[in-house]
């Protein structure tokens, strides 16, 4: 799934789950768990530089997208060109799942409802790949 629609997913579910939420009540509070929800909706997928770097072997896909961002966002079906997208999609899972561990235990002992947040936004985002890799949506 493309940067935009993993953005627009987090909006969506971020809002929801601020006005959800019983624990987050202060509006700077509820305004700052949004725009993690949105960042961390889309900067989750950085991982997969690091699983590109394991595979091709050089950091040539990073630096790529870090000299032309434009390209990183708006080519993003030729970011990982010459990687074994299969193996890719299965890793970067993965690691997807071991990031989400680390930042729910993490968020989890600031506040259980920061952990509940990241739980379900990290959820929707792996549902939102699943769902792409699959050809459902």
């Amino acid at each position: 799934m493309k940067s935009p629609e993993h953005a627009a997913l987090g909006a969506v579910t971020s809002g929801t789950l601020v006005l959800a939420l019983p624990e987050i009540g202060v509006p700077l509070e509820a305004l700052g768990l949004f725009a993690y929800g949105v960042v961390l909706s889309v900067f989750v997928d950085l991982d997969h530089f690091l699983l590109a770097r394991y595979h091709a072997g050089d950091w040539s896909h990073f630096r790529r997208c870090v000299t032309d961002p434009v390209f990183a966002f708006t080519q993003q079906e030729q970011v990982f060109d010459g990687v074994d997208t299969d193996i890719l999609e299965t890793h970067r899972l993965l690691t997807h799942a071991l990031v989400g561990a680390g930042l729910v235990g993490a968020t989890g002992l600031l506040s259980p409802a920061y952990a509940v947040f990241t739980a379900l936004v990290l959820y929707v985002h792996v549902v939102a790949d699943l769902l792409r890799d699959g050809d459902i949506a």
